[in-house]
């Protein structure tokens, strides 16, 4: 079984900044791409951005500049949020690709509320 355990969130002033990580656990797989997304109130969820094994990240447009992905030994990745704005309040969700023997599991954390206040 897979797990996406997320921590970080929490509330800030706007130009402040937070650092959300995630942690994944479990047997028998490996990890493959990881990523963040964001889902505000009444809207969908949308990427933040994306690390692939290799260390290559894309991130959506209106993040880049301000938000940094990172990921260390392959179970853990984490985002560097910096220069917050009210905009970016949402619950934020780690997303990573389980590589099993013979299948590709997309695994979803419980989210973590990043509040940002103006």
């Amino acid at each position: 079984q897979v797990q996406l355990v997320e921590s970080g969130g929490g509330l800030v002033q706007a130009g402040g900044s937070l650092r959300l990580s995630c942690a994944a656990s479990g047997t028998g797989f490996t990890i493959g791409d990881m990523g963040w997304y964001r889902q505000a109130p009444g809207k969908q969820r949308e990427l933040v951005a994306i690390i692939t094994t290799g260390g290559s990240t894309l991130y959506a447009d209106s993040m880049k500049g301000r938000f940094t992905i990172s990921r260390d030994n392959g179970r853990n990745v984490y985002l560097q949020m910096n220069s917050l704005k009210a905009e970016d309040t949402a619950v934020y969700y780690c997303n990573a690709k389980a590589v099993f023997q013979s299948y590709i599991r997309s695994t979803w954390g419980q989210g973590t509320q990043v509040t940002v206040s103006s």
